[in-house]
């Protein structure tokens, strides 16, 4: 293997997915050109112990020399999440939305305890199932009850579950999320029955930070947590906040040698100058995700592709859900087939039914663009290879991905 192997596939990388192609994958984003410089600075060469930690027994402001300004830059980073979040409480260290969930699990749970969460046939996030993150922890996972007609947790039905069986932890978010949750009768019902109530906003996290989609804290939840790099443009990686001291102490917990050693303070620092862009122009961001999605729905549709949910208004998320039969009926293949159809078009769409429209905002795309990329969408969707089309759509945009 060459020497310059990994270069060449970085530039190649580039050209792909940056230049060459359109995504509607709604697990993904892309950052600016600054969070980008940040990812690749002097902060990803260096190793720090956590803020105050301890070790052999001895207080430690650091446990390394040369961290001033890494301290410092973990201490802004959660200053920033507070204000962007309205919490008064943030924490930046998961490096990742699944370990920020662990995470917060962990953190509200005990060995033996029961944790409802939406099960993944209906949406739900697979890591809450039984074999996975409960298994761990030595929990037992419920699910809450469902309402597919509205795609949403069927809030009078959850809440009498919740009274009847008095679950320590409610988990609230999902990995197919194009609606928000009635959120007051569950809270409710989780007071009557002792329980927590937190909320997975890792794909919505950049609506929730730009005032759209719900205000999970100002809801009901304990905790929000989730991954940073979805709807939320920012680097992978995951973060929480809380309004609650003991919630955050007990999170703080949870952190050193336990679920977290080395946080990755080029990520620190990059997710906080995404914060501080998400501050400056989030609501606008937001804004238009929710209008692209409901547009590029529509237009779909028109086209006679199956969306769903067109009673609903498509969605109020950056997730369009597409109906598996249909796709099999019109076209004769699965879902995962037809994302690869769709691929040789430079058309990036996932194999479980979603369509995203995150990073297409991001781009700059706005709802007077949508008719012409539907038409793109539809011609690769019917086996014409649509490429050199997709490029010259995707290149009249802005490559340096910031709003205008």
């Amino acid at each position: 293997m060459r020497n310059d192997y990994f270069v060449k596939q970085m530039r190649a990388q580039q050209r792909w997915r940056l230049e060459d192609s359109v995504n509607l994958l709604p697990s993904e984003n892309v950052t600016s050109p600054q969070v980008r410089a940040l990812l690749s600075s002097d902060f990803g060469h260096r190793y720090t112990l956590p803020i105050d930690a301890e070790y052999a027994g001895e207080y430690l402001e650091n446990g390394y020399r040369g961290t001033r300004i890494t301290t410092d830059v973990e201490r802004e980073a959660e200053k920033a999440a507070c204000e962007v979040f309205g919490a008064r409480h943030g924490c930046v260290q998961p490096l990742s939305g699944h370990i920020a969930a662990m995470i917060t699990i962990a953190s509200t749970t005990r060995r033996g305890d029961a944790v409802y969460s939406i099960h993944a046939s209906d949406g739900g996030y697979d890591g809450y199932g039984q074999d996975y993150i409960p298994d761990l922890l030595g929990l037992r996972a419920r699910h809450l009850p469902f309402d597919a007609e509205r795609y949403t947790v069927d809030s009078r039905a959850a809440s009498m579950e919740i009274r009847r069986r008095k679950p320590e932890l409610v988990i609230l978010g999902a990995s197919f999320i194009p609606f928000p949750y009635d959120m007051k009768p569950l809270r409710e019902a989780c007071d009557d029955a002792g329980s927590t109530i937190v909320y997975d906003g890792s794909h919505v996290l950049g609506l929730i930070a730009g005032g759209e989609f719900q205000r999970p804290l100002k809801e009901g939840a304990a905790i929000l947590y989730g991954s940073t790099h979805k709807s939320f443009f920012g680097p992978q990686g995951g973060l929480i906040v809380t309004d609650e001291k003991d919630a955050n102490e007990a999170v703080r917990k949870n952190l050193v040698w336990r679920l977290v050693d080395n946080a990755h303070w080029n990520r620190v620092a990059a997710l906080g100058q995404t914060l501080l862009e998400m501050h400056k122009f989030g609501s606008r961001y937001a804004k238009q995700v929710v209008r692209n999605s409901k547009r590029l729905g529509k237009e779909l549709k028109e086209r006679g592709f199956p969306v769903m949910f067109e009673e609903l208004g498509f969605s109020e998320s950056h997730q369009l859900l597409i109906d598996p039969k249909g796709i099999r009926e019109k076209y004769g293949m699965s879902v995962n087939d037809f994302s690869v159809l769709l691929e040789r078009s430079n058309l990036m769409v996932d194999s479980v039914a979603r369509l995203g429209t995150a990073e297409i905002t991001r781009m700059g795309v706005k709802e007077k663009d949508l008719p012409e990329l539907a038409d793109l969408f539809m011609a690769a969707s019917e086996g014409r290879n649509v490429s050199k089309r997709v490029k010259s759509f995707r290149e009249r945009f802005d490559m340096d991905y910031i709003l205008p």
